[in-house]
């Protein structure tokens, strides 16, 4: 197809970007220090590091991984904590050295990360102390050789840190009781590495980055091979379709989606170093009412988020009142952004609600609307610049213009495959180069595409892929469950929530029991919200499960 978008992109934004601009993550990572050393680069409740704090702590944790853990480039160490002033030293750390970073969702149950490390076969993690019990019971089922663990508060000067660690884990027990009497801790890593040597990788664009970990377009996690050429290029695809907007050195961006998760992994902390901003963590969002009280602090122009979020902040106290004179850009993205929320977004802070589309395996941005937009357009946007987008049908040929087809994606951020998953990674990559996505869109006559429905039977829960046949496979492990069928629900909390369809194998089950069995092997946002007993699944003549007949049920 033709770049028809191209003719409506804004002034100044190219139809391609020079991934030569940058080597590697850590080549970008050296400029940005050198241009920003004395600018504030991260805050987290009151604290702040300089970009030239970032460096020097940076450098020290990744001595102490390479010169005395012996960790050598091309081997894998997972993350696994919330927003903290830790996550960006040990990123970076990993990443000068040529280390693969795994992010680890810290909600993870044992069954979920004991796969995932696994799979992806770290030696290495860095884990918050409140998850480290979950760590204890799987560890032998990984290869991991070294476990740093660090505190809440580790980052905050003295007395604040050890108030903080106090309070954390002797007032509010927000720290399980774990075992790990191999594990250093995180303050002690910094001390020991200030005297060791250490000297940053030598590494290309075909050097792997990140191990993303998701569920693909089918079935249990796999993790994105995301090279180093791939995450610098959506960073550059970013910046050059908000370089008019956002200045280098002046931004404040907010950043209360996870790290670990792919948007803001690209949109905040790849995005906020590129242009020397001051990128604000928020530990829980899910305190909202901290959240705003944050907010009111901090003269933001950039924030990032899912519908859900947004629409908390709304209908929080004190939400209204902020100043927003200072805001520039609201970026939604890893679910639909519905109108209703983006229409009282456009009213309360007077800057709309701009929405994107994107994929772990796309590092993640593909399309993005024209950040002059006025109001909701219920559309995902224009493909961005070096990316190609093509709507095509079940046999793989281009659709009209205003006909529904799947979209197929090509451009430098798309992902390498899956890791070690050859067949699977040939189901969504063809020979071409092009990613099959498993959404189906329709593209209008400048190239604007809009979401209609998902070909898989994926579930977007807050802006989290779930997927129907992991929950079924958990669920089928309980003993008294014969059969399941999982699909997808509306939520006005988290958007889609999960609804299972159980027959019983045992007719003593009840809900209750099979609530509690989902929390011990489901991370919260997967576990179902609704269960339903039925004495038969609808099924096709080879025994699939019909889930849309069991949408209509």
């Amino acid at each position: 197809m033709k770049k028809i978008w191209v003719e409506h992109y804004l002034e100044g934004i190219p139809e391609e970007i020079d991934v030569n601009e940058y080597q590697s993550i850590t080549d970008l990572f050296h400029q940005s220090i050198d241009k920003f050393r004395d600018l504030p680069a991260y805050s987290n409740m009151g604290k702040v590091l300089s970009y030239g704090d970032l460096d020097h702590l940076s450098r020290d944790f990744s001595a102490y991984l390479t010169s005395e853990l012996g960790l050598k480039k091309g081997d894998r160490i997972a993350i696994m904590m919330p927003n903290l002033l830790q996550y960006p030293i040990v990123l970076f750390a990993a990443l000068r050295v040529g280390l693969v970073v795994v992010n680890a969702n810290p909600l993870y149950t044992e069954r979920e990360l004991a796969h995932q490390l696994s799979d992806a076969a770290c030696s290495a993690i860095v884990i918050l102390e409140n998850f480290a019990h979950t760590l204890e019971k799987i560890l032998d089922q990984t290869e991991i050789n070294f476990v740093i663990t660090t505190h809440i508060g580790d980052m905050f000067d003295f007395p604040k840190s050890t108030i903080i660690n106090f309070i954390i884990k002797h007032v509010k027990k927000m720290v399980p009781p774990f075992n790990l009497p191999s594990a250093i801790a995180f303050n002690k890593v910094l001390k020991l590495g200030k005297q060791l040597s250490q000297e940053d990788a030598q590494l290309s664009h075909e050097d792997i980055a990140f191990l993303q970990y998701t569920g693909g377009t089918t079935g249990v996690a796999k993790g994105a091979i995301l090279t180093h050429k791939n995450m610098i290029a959506n960073l550059l695809q970013a910046h050059a379709w908000a370089a008019a907007d956002l200045k280098e050195g002046k931004e404040t961006f907010i950043t209360a989606l996870p790290l670990y998760h792919i948007f803001s992994l690209t949109a905040n902390a790849l995005f906020s170093l590129k242009m020397g901003a001051k990128n604000v963590l928020i530990t829980n969002p899910r305190d909202y009412k901290g959240f705003v009280k944050t907010l009111s602090q901090e003269k933001f122009s950039y924030m990032t988020g899912v519908n859900t979020l947004y629409n908390k902040l709304l209908n929080t106290s004190g939400f209204k009142d902020i100043d927003f004179s200072y805001l520039k850009l609201s970026l939604g993205g890893g679910m639909a952004i519905q109108k209703a929320v983006a229409t009282e977004w456009k009213a309360v802070t007077d800057v709309p609600l701009v929405e994107a589309y994107g994929l772990t395996e796309t590092s993640p941005a593909v399309c993005i609307n024209p950040l002059n937009i006025k109001e909701y357009t219920g559309k995902i946007g224009l493909p961005i610049s070096s990316t190609e987008v093509s709507i095509r049908d079940n046999k793989g040929n281009e659709v009209e213009l205003g006909e529904c087809g799947e979209i197929w994606i090509r451009g430098p951020q798309v992902m390498r495959g899956y890791w070690n998953r050859p067949e699977e990674s040939k189901k969504v990559l063809d020979t071409d180069g092009w990613l099959h996505s498993g959404d189906v869109a329709i593209m209008d006559e400048k190239g604007c595409c809009k979401i209609v429905d998902r070909i898989k039977d994926m579930i977007i829960v807050s802006g989290f892929n779930v997927y129907p046949n992991e929950i079924e496979d958990v669920v089928a492990l309980h003993g008294k469950v014969l059969e399941v069928g999982a699909i997808g629900v509306s939520d006005e909390s988290s958007g889609e929530a999960v609804k299972i369809f159980v027959v019983k194998k045992d007719q003593s089950l009840d809900e209750e029991e099979l609530m509690a069995y989902c929390k011990e092997n489901l991370t919260a946002y997967k576990r179902p919200k609704q269960v339903i007993f039925i004495e038969d699944l609808p099924k096709t003549n080879i025994g699939k499960v019909l889930r849309r007949e069991l949408r209509g049920m």
